[in-house]
């Protein structure tokens, strides 16, 4: 759990996926995007994986990790194609990995079909030695439904559960980060995103137990940090 007393804006700036996922996404963007992920240092930058290799250049020689986002934002690929991605954008440079879930399969409460996407797409992460993060796209599934992944992510083990794509009806919410806390322990850690753009939000979901924040936000959520600090 992260203790907000303890934040500056160094730790605070290491909590951040810095996000640009859009389809306009040109290279002037990527730039932008890198260049801003460098001087605050963030934790990564979530985009699609397209772009991987243009961002791992522009990121050369700075802490900042890659982020791929796969199967996104539907997660309406087979097992195959998800694992033919999340392989291409490893070798491209990505050192984290974001994957949607089939949410029809975990509707129907397939949940065989759950695991096996996620022992797979995690299992080709552990041997690569990048990290993983599981978006459940929680807008859609109800209580009942984000237990039973998260038991399947405690077991399988991802580094990352995450609440949302930041495409669906909605994003994440405290609840649905206290859930998902509960469910994995300290087994996994939980990323939330989707809908957070202030400080205040974000402090809520770091209380709620997140461990890692992804946002567009990240600099003014940081500048509404640092003045809050100031008071």
């Amino acid at each position: 759990m992260i203790n907000i007393n303890e934040l500056n804006q160094e730790k605070l700036c290491k909590l951040f996926d810095h996000t640009f996922l859009k389809a306009y996404a040109r290279e002037s963007d990527f730039i932008k995007l890198c260049d801003e992920a460098k001087k605050y240092n963030f934790a990564m930058v979530a985009i699609n994986s397209y772009p991987v290799s243009l961002c791992k250049k522009l990121l050369e020689g700075s802490n900042v990790h890659v982020g791929a986002a796969i199967g996104f934002p539907l997660g309406q690929t087979t097992i195959e194609t998800k694992c033919f991605e999340t392989d291409k954008a490893i070798e491209d440079g990505a050192d984290e990995i974001d994957y949607v879930i089939n949410v029809g399969r975990a509707l129907d409460h397939d949940y065989a079909y759950i695991r096996k996407e996620m022992e797979a797409i995690v299992s080709i992460c552990k041997e690569k030695k990048v990290f993983s993060k599981v978006i459940f796209e929680n807008c859609y599934l109800n209580k009942e439904e984000i237990i039973e992944v998260a038991k399947i992510a405690k077991e399988v083990k991802p580094d990352f559960i995450k609440t949302s794509t930041g495409f669906g009806t909605s994003g994440a919410t405290v609840e649905d980060v206290k859930l998902m806390k509960q469910i994995v322990g300290d087994e996994v850690k939980v990323k939330a995103a989707g809908g957070i753009r202030d400080w205040k939000t974000c402090k809520a979901m770091l209380q709620a137990g997140a461990e890692r924040i992804g946002t567009s936000s990240s600099i003014k959520i940081l500048e509404e940090f640092l003045e809050e600090t100031k008071r």
